[in-house]
C-alpha cells in the first residue's frame, strides 16, 4: 500500500463546533497553568538545585537528559494512545493529563529534599515524564474543542498560561528568598523549598479545575465505528504517521530544531550568564544564591510579557499569517538575548529580555496555529506527540553536544553560551520563510471527510 493510499485511509472530520466564550476558553487552558508552573521550576530551579549539589557547569546538558529522552518516548505514544482512547465517564484527554498532573504534584513536592545529584536526576525523570504525559493531550484536547476560528485563541490562551505558570514559579524564587531563610542538610536553601510546594499546589488544583468544568466533545458514530476498527498498536499509528506527515510539517522541524536548541542553552546557562556578567561570582561562590534569584526575577520578567502579547499576536496572525509572526518575534528575542549577554547592569537585563517574551508567546502557540491546519482531527493527538518529537530532539541533540561545544568552541563561557542561542533564534526565524502557510479552513453545517494533509 502506497503512502498516499494510507493517507486517504485516514479522515479529518470537519464538523460544526459550537463557539466557546472567552470565559470558557480560559477556563479549558487553566490547566495549563499548573503544567507549566512545573515547566517553569525546572527551567530556573533544576540547575541551580543540580550547581548546589556541586555538579559541574559541562555537565548540565548531560544531566538535563530527561526532558529530551522523556518526550521524545513518552508524548507520541501517549498522544496516539489518547487518539484511540474513549470513556463516556472519563472521557479521551483528561485521563492522560490528570494522570500526569498528579505525578507532577508528586514530584515538585520530593525534589527540593534530594542530597545528591544521582536523586536529584532521578526525581527529573519522573516530573518529565508526569510532564509529557500531560503535555500534549491537552493540546489535543484544544484542537477537539474549538472551531477552526477561534484555533488561535486557544491556543495563545495556553501561552497566555504558560507564561502566568512560568511567571508565578520565577518570581516565587524571588520573593519567598526574602520571606524564607535556612537551608535544607544538602545546601539547598528553604525559599526553593518553598517555590516547589506551591508549584505542587498549582499544579493538580489548575488540572482539576479545567476537568470539572470544561466536558469533551463525544465522537459520532462514524468516529467511533472508525476508532473501534483500527488496526495495529499505538506504535505502528506513530511510525504510520511520521511517514505520512504532511511537507509543510516536516519543514517545520527545520525551524524547531535550531528554535529548540537555542531556548535549552538559555535555561541552562542564565543563571551563570548573570552571575559571571552582573555579580562578577561563579556558581562555587556564596553570591551565586543572589544571581539565582534575580535570575527567577528575570524570566519571570519576560513570562508576564509572554502573557501579556498572547492575545495580541491573535489579532496579528489573522492579520498577517502565522508564518511572519513567528518570524518577527523569533527575530526579536534573537537580538534581546546577544544584547542580554553583553549587560553589566542587572536593572538593564529586563530591557532586552522582552524580546524573548515576545517570542516565547509565539513559540508556544503560533506554530501549532498552522499544524493544525495541516492534519487530519482524527489523529490529532498523534502529530501532535510528534510535533512535541520535533521540540525534544533538538534538547536530546543539544544534550549531547554542547558540552562540547561550551568547553572548546565557546571557552566555557555562559555569556557566549547565551550569544549562541541568539544566533541560533536568528537561523530559525530566517528557516521559518521556507514554509508555506496553509489557509483556514471554516466549520460547515454538515460532516465533511478531507483526505489527510488537505486543509
Amino acid at each position: 500500500m502506497t503512502t498516499t493510499e494510507r493517507a486517504a485511509g485516514h479522515t479529518a472530520i470537519v464538523r460544526q463546533k459550537p463557539l466557546m466564550t472567552m470565559r470558557q476558553i480560559l477556563l479549558m487552558n487553566l490547566g495549563f497553568f499548573g503544567i507549566q508552573y512545573s515547566f517553569g521550576m525546572q527551567q530556573t530551579a533544576v540547575n541551580p538545585i543540580y550547581n548546589f549539589l556541586g555538579a559541574s557547569p559541562e555537565d548540565l546538558p548531560l544531566l538535563n537528559l530527561a526532558g529530551p529522552v522523556t518526550g521524545l518516548l513518552i508524548q507520541p505514544l501517549i498522544g496516539a494512545l489518547s487518539d484511540r482512547t474513549w470513556s463516556p465517564r472519563w472521557g479521551r484527554r483528561k485521563p492522560f493529563f490528570l494522570i500526569g498532573a498528579i505525578g507532577c504534584s508528586v514530584c515538585l513536592f520530593l525534589f527540593p529534599f534530594v542530597a545528591a545529584v544521582w536523586t536529584a536526576v532521578l526525581l527529573l525523570w519522573i516530573l518529565d515524564a508526569s510532564n509529557n504525559t500531560a503535555m500534549e493531550p491537552y493540546r489535543a484536547f484544544i484542537a477537539d474543542k474549538l472551531p477552526p476560528q477561534q484555533l488561535a485563541k486557544g491556543f495563545l490562551a495556553q501561552s497566555f498560561f504558560t507564561g502566568f505558570g512560568i511567571t508565578l514559579a520565577n518570581i516565587s524564587l524571588f520573593v519567598f528568598q526574602s520571606w524564607i531563610s535556612g537551608a535544607t542538610e544538602a545546601g539547598i536553601p528553604y525559599w526553593v523549598v518553598g517555590s516547589f510546594m506551591l508549584g505542587a499546589v498549582c499544579s493538580i488544583g489548575s488540572v482539576l479545575v479545567s476537568i470539572l468544568t470544561t466536558p469533551e466533545i463525544p465522537p459520532t458514530e462514524s468516529e467511533l465505528k472508525a476508532l473501534r476498527a483500527k488496526k495495529g498498536g499505538a506504535l505502528k499509528e506513530i511510525l504510520d504517521a511520521i511517514v505520512e506527515m504532511p511537507p509543510e510539517l516536516r519543514k517545520l522541524a527545520v525551524v524547531y530544531l535550531f528554535q529548540w536548541y537555542a531556548m535549552v542553552c538559555y535555561w541552562q546557562f542564565v543563571s551563570l550568564s548573570i552571575a559571571e556578567s552582573v555579580y562578577g561570582v561563579t556558581a562555587e561562590d556564596p553570591e551565586y544564591a543572589d544571581a539565582v534569584s534575580w535570575t527567577g526575577l528575570v524570566n519571570g520578567w519576560y513570562n508576564i510579557v509572554t502573557f501579556c502579547v498572547a492575545f495580541p499576536l491573535v489579532a496579528l496572525a489573522r492579520r498577517h499569517g502565522a508564518k511572519w509572526v513567528h518570524i518577527l518575534c523569533l527575530l526579536c528575542a534573537a537580538v534581546g538575548l546577544v544584547l542580554f549577554a553583553n549587560l553589566t547592569n542587572r536593572y538593564l537585563l529586563f530591557l532586552p529580555i522582552i524580546g524573548l517574551g515576545i517570542a516565547w508567546a509565539s513559540i508556544m502557540g503560533v506554530p501549532y496555529i498552522m499544524a493544525v491546519r495541516m492534519i487530519p482531527s482524527s489523529r490529532y493527538g498523534v502529530y501532535m506527540g510528534i510535533i512535541n518529537m520535533m521540540i525534544v530532539v533538538p534538547m536530546l541533540i543539544q544534550t549531547v553536544t554542547f558540552g562540547w561545544i561550551f568547553e572548546h568552541l565557546l571557552d566555557a563561557d555562559p555569556t557566549n553560551a547565551i550569544v549562541f542561542a541568539g544566533v541560533l533564534l536568528a537561523i530559525a526565524a530566517a528557516t521559518m520563510t521556507w514554509i508555506k502557510e496553509p489557509p483556514i479552513v471554516r466549520d460547515v453545517d454538515d460532516v465533511l471527510t478531507m483526505p489527510a494533509g488537505a486543509h
